[in-house]
Parts: structure tokens; sequence; C-alpha cells
């Protein structure tokens, strides 16, 4: 490919890439930026606790059942085709948020805005392991996997601080107004060589391997459902001066255990981590259903979660590119989203339930314990890929 041939006279930095880790950012920071203020929205448009959670559960079922063909729909079109259609919709669709007055648009808009942000997802990570040549590829990854964690940090604490400053419209038409430039930016990449473009088929049943994979992915999300939505509502109710405390905390413990990891390696068989970092995340989540207080609990609490859940995307992602066939991995990597994507937003809409009629701290230990239950599973893994694997894995960051 010409962009790899770029790429590989001037190290992994090159203008795609730029872009393409700026895109990137952007997409985690605009949906981290709306999971907490629309429901702070749909409160003050009249929505009770628990209803002001299916917001994120529309989005991410719509998200979750997007990719299991938005990745195919990549393969077949282009990735930069799909990334300029979707930012464009995806514009139309920030605008339309800032004019509504009635909740149920919000609920019917979701599910595509859902689809629209898994496109977004799949085809920037495809297309930026296209540019990346092999020999800057761990390095590559590893800097581009910061930018998803970097946007969760920025997001909530962005919208968080616009929302009362310019109000709900004018954030969301500024919002629509970066992804239009981006939009711009995406015409700015290389396009796909014929050879890249496959016929393939729109839906691919992923193996019984990676079952396992998919049974930790959704007991996570059921447990991560309720935190975009409710830690901010939990942290105003306290009257916290910091509401997205949990959330930035979150993401800057992914960034830290990722950079630390990145600086000391993961060792032949990094998905051996995998048990002990959903421990680490499962103990966090415990914190912040049972520590007494409210800002210190959320800021501990966010770190060490944080810090667990950080690495269990990318030890899965690793491990299915270690297991799986490469003519199946597209579809295993879809299979693995659409289980987090679809069990976060039953998440936060059972678990919403949860906290409307008992109480927040009662959400929060349901969904550690949902956390705990997918360590048995985790092990299972780690036997099965001691036996399966022949060569060590890179351990390069690839997922936010």
């Amino acid at each position: 490919m010409a962009d790899a041939e770029t790429s590989r006279r001037s190290g992994f930095l090159t203008a795609p890439f730029v872009i393409l880790c700026a895109f990137y950012f952007l997409v985690f920071a605009a949906g981290y930026q709306l999971f907490p203020v629309v429901p702070l929205h749909l409160r003050d448009l009249g929505a009770s606790l628990a209803e002001s959670g299916r917001f994120q559960t529309a989005f991410m079922l719509g998200s979750g059942f997007g990719s299991l063909f938005t990745g195919p729909l990549g393969d077949r079109l282009g990735q930069r085709r799909v990334l300029r259609v979707a930012s464009l919709a995806l514009v139309a669709i920030l605008v339309v948020y800032g004019f509504l007055k009635v909740r149920w648009v919000f609920y019917l808009l979701a599910p595509l805005h859902g689809v629209l942000w898994s496109a977004l997802r799949t085809a920037s990570i495809a297309k930026v392991g296209g540019i990346l040549p092999l020999e800057h590829r761990a390095q590559g990854l590893s800097f581009f996997g910061l930018t998803g964690p970097g946007g969760v940090a920025v997001g909530p604490l962005v919208g968080l601080w616009l929302m009362p400053h310019l109000g709900f419209a004018w954030m969301l038409i500024l919002l629509a107004g970066v992804f239009a430039v981006l939009h711009g930016l995406i015409g700015a990449l290389p396009r796909e060589a014929p050879r890249e473009i496959q016929a393939t088929a729109l839906f691919q049943w992923p193996d019984r391997a990676v079952w396992g994979t998919v049974a930790v992915m959704m007991l996570v999300g059921l447990g991560f459902g309720p935190m975009p939505p409710y830690s901010a509502q939990e942290a105003k109710a306290l009257g916290m001066a910091w509401p997205s405390t949990f959330l930035t905390c979150f993401a800057l413990g992914m960034m830290a255990i990722r950079g630390l990891l990145g600086l000391t390696g993961m060792g032949r068989r990094p998905v051996a981590l995998l048990p002990y970092m959903i421990a680490l995340a499962a103990s966090g989540y415990g914190l912040l259903a049972f520590l007494p207080g409210g800002m210190a609990r959320h800021l501990l609490s966010g770190l060490i979660y944080g810090a667990g859940y950080g690495m269990v995307h990318t030890l899965l992602i690793m491990n299915i590119f270690a297991t799986t066939p490469p003519q199946r991995t597209g579809a295993a990597v879809g299979a693995l989203f659409f289980a987090f994507d679809a069990a976060t937003a039953l998440g936060a809409l059972g678990l919403g339930w949860v906290m409307e009629h008992l109480n927040f701290r009662w959400g929060w230990a349901i969904g550690a314990t949902l956390m705990a239950l997918s360590i048995p599973v985790a092990r299972r893994i780690v036997r099965k890929s001691a036996a399966m694997t022949t060569e060590p894995v890179p351990s390069g960051i690839l997922e936010g």
C-alpha cells in the first residue's frame, strides 16, 4: 500500500495516522460527553432517574447490533468511505439532538447514533492497522490505543462544564461543527487499493472458540452499563463539585495501566493477566458500592476500576488474534463488540431500575458482583489459550 510505504519511510507519526488518532479521540470524547449529559437533559425534560438511562440503553443496542455488520461493511466498501459517510451522518444527528424538546425522539435516534458510532470505531481500527507497516505496528497501536481513554477522560469533563455555560443546544452544535471539520480531514486519508476491498459477507457467525471471550465481555458490559449515565447523577445528588470525578479518574486509570504495561511489557502470554485485571476492576467497583463518602470514593474507585478494566478489552482482542484464523477474525471481533455493547445497554436499563427503586449503592454492588462472576470464565480462557497459542503475541494496545 502507498500509505504503508510512506509510514515505513517516516515512522508511524504520519499525517494519516495523526488524523486517525484525532478522529478516534473525538469519537470517544463525543460519546462520553453525551452519556452523562443527555440523561441530565432528559431529567430536565421530565424523565425519571431510570428513564434517563434509556438513551444509553438504546445507543448501545444500536452499537452492539451494528458491530456485527459495520466491520464487514468496511471490508466491502472501504474503511475511508465508511468513515466519511458515518461522520457526516453524525453531524446531522448531533444538530437534531440540540433542538429536540420531546424525550421519545432521543430514544428513537439513539440506536441509529449507536450504529454510526460502531462504524466509526471499527473502521478507525481497521484503517489504522492498514496504514501502519509491520515494523511500526506495535508502537503505533500502543500510541493509538491511548486516544480512546483520552477521549473518555476529556469527554465527561468537557460536557458537564459546557452544558451550564453554553446550554445543551449550543454544546451539540459545537460538537457537530467539530465532526464536520473531521469529515473533511478524513478525505485526506489515502484510498484503499482495490485488492484491500473484499467481497465478504455482511454477517459471519463467530467460531465457538470465542464464546468464552464473549461471555466474559457480556458480564463486564453488564457491570459497566450504569457507569456513564448514573455516576455523574449520583455525584450531583451528593452535591459533589466535580460530577465527572468517576469517569475522568476511570479514564486516567486506563491510561496509567496502559502506560505502565507499555514500559514493563506483558510477558510472553499477555492473556494470563486477564483474571487479575478483572479482579482489580471488581475491587474498584466494590469500593464504589461500599466505601463511605462521595468525592474520595468516586476518585479512588474510578482509578482502580479503570486500571483493571482498561486492559480487559485489549487482552481479549489480543487473545482473539492469537487463537482465531485470520479469515474469521472480523467476525470474532464483531461478536466481542456486540456482546459488550448489548450487555452495556442491558446493564444501564436493569441496574438503573435498581438505583431508582432502591439506591445507587445497590446498583453498584450488583455491578461489582457481575464483574467478579467473569473471573472463573477468564481463568478458563487462560487455560485454553495456553494449549492453543504457540508463539508470543505482540503487546500493542488495540482498543479504547
